[in-house]
């Protein structure tokens, strides 16, 4: 069966399924495979359940009714279908990654953006080899702009899921101390993330550019842009900060934008949506709409009140970088009695014992009243007034014994830590 006539059975399902356990009626079923489990074996499954057809590529699961379509790899022919349909639509699609701020800028631009396009945008964080496919495949002829967010941990793979989605704009957050044990280090963080401009400068292609970022400025002189900045008249926009007391408050042109977001290193984020916004001709009013009716979730630097403590809830994930934008930006609140939750950083390799002792030695020279942190990393560093847990189980047993009470304080660490635990021992 070829690509085509696999997009001409796609269009008339009701999407793409790749969890028996959300089948839909009508839903094209795709048995990836993981780790630890093996979606041919659940083919049958998924068409009782209401499949319209189920891609696969092992023959021994192909179905008597004639529902399987067999493929020599069912994730390959996945990306390849979400490709054609992503030139089948002729849909503009912008790119987006970054080491840290991706999701909360994608969620800023979308929400700026859709005040004049209807758009489609990466769901949560389906922004990887399957994910974007998936992002892609959600998309139809009303779709007027994709939003695509592209997540990575080693060189290579922004280059792949370029391939696959084709985008014509790009714009890279920062480049940032996250998934060093992949990449290799700093350097390869750049390398890798720097894919986009790669791809976008081999195909012609519009780049968005923080002006105020020395790396975004150094690697994309020779490519088409759009920038922003603060200081540099050369910009196309420039956006000033006010403030942040502790929401970010902004000025673009005459109009005066109060964010829902708080900390400085989200700025940034808040002035790409707008210049993204302003080169997609959204009036100046809806720009502001769209900034100031976001909110953030999803424990990314929420503010909530529990009991008598006030927190900043951004447990979300944790890299050097965005570990210590949020401990500053904490650190310059209004409070008297600071209390920080700090909890393991991932996929460090060989510097994660000296990133987490450069945390420590940092935020031990801030003037907070307590300081946990929790994790096997964190554990072996050396410390003079923070108190230590190999895990969280530790962590919470000693706060049973000695609750935390009338503070204001900072939850963060990586996601496979999931510190929103905390909430339900406050």
């Amino acid at each position: 069966m070829t690509i085509e006539q696999l997009h001409s059975i796609f269009l008339k399902s009701t999407g793409v399924n790749t969890d028996t356990r959300k089948i839909q009626e009508n839903n094209l079923f795709f048995a990836l495979k993981g780790e630890h489990f093996d979606g041919n074996q659940f083919a049958e499954k998924a068409c009782n359940s209401g499949a319209i057809y189920a891609v696969i590529d092992n023959e021994k699961f192909h179905l008597k009714n004639g529902k399987s379509i067999l493929v020599d790899d069912v994730l390959d022919t996945l990306q390849l279908l979400a490709n054609y349909h992503r030139n089948y639509l002729s849909v503009q699609i912008l790119a987006l990654t970054g080491s840290n701020g991706k999701t909360t800028t994608k969620e800023l631009i979308s929400s700026v953006l859709k005040q004049r396009f209807n758009i489609k945008a990466t769901s949560g964080n389906l922004n990887n080899h399957i994910g974007v496919p998936l992002t892609l495949l959600s998309m139809d002829t009303s779709t007027e702009l994709g939003i695509v967010e592209m997540g990575a941990n080693h060189v290579g793979e922004i280059a792949q899921l370029c391939k696959i989605a084709d985008p014509d704009y790009g714009y890279i957050t920062n480049f940032g101390k996250a998934h060093l044990e992949g990449f290799g280090g700093v350097e390869g963080v750049i390398k890798g993330k720097s894919e986009l401009y790669d791809y976008l400068k081999s195909n012609n292609k519009i780049v968005f550019v923080n002006k105020e970022d020395q790396i975004q400025l150094e690697k994309t002189k020779e490519i088409k842009q759009y920038s922003f900045g603060v200081k540099n008249s050369k910009s196309h926009v420039v956006i000033q900060f006010i403030e942040s007391n502790p929401f970010v408050k902004v000025k673009f042109f005459d109009s005066e934008i109060t964010t829902n977001l708080i900390g400085i290193y989200n700025f940034s984020n808040i002035s790409a949506a707008l210049a993204i916004g302003h080169y997609f001709k959204v009036p100046i009013s809806l720009l502001k709409k769209g900034i100031e009716s976001y909110i953030p979730e999803n424990n990314r630097s929420q503010l909530m009140t529990k009991g008598t403590n006030k927190l900043v809830l951004d447990a979300y994930n944790a890299n050097p970088t965005s570990l210590r934008a949020a401990i500053e930006t904490f650190n310059v609140m209004d409070s008297i009695n600071k209390v920080a939750i700090l909890g393991d950083m991932f996929e460090l390799g060989s510097e994660s014992q000296k990133e987490h002792q450069e945390i420590v030695n940092f935020v031990e020279k801030l003037n907070f009243k307590r300081i946990y942190l929790i994790g096997k990393n964190f554990s072996k560093t050396t410390t003079n007034t923070s108190l230590k847990y190999e895990d969280f189980n530790q962590f919470s047993e000693y706060i049973k014994q000695n609750p935390i009470k009338n503070a204001h304080i900072l939850i963060k660490g990586s996601r496979g830590m999931a510190l929103e635990r905390v909430l339900d021992l406050i």
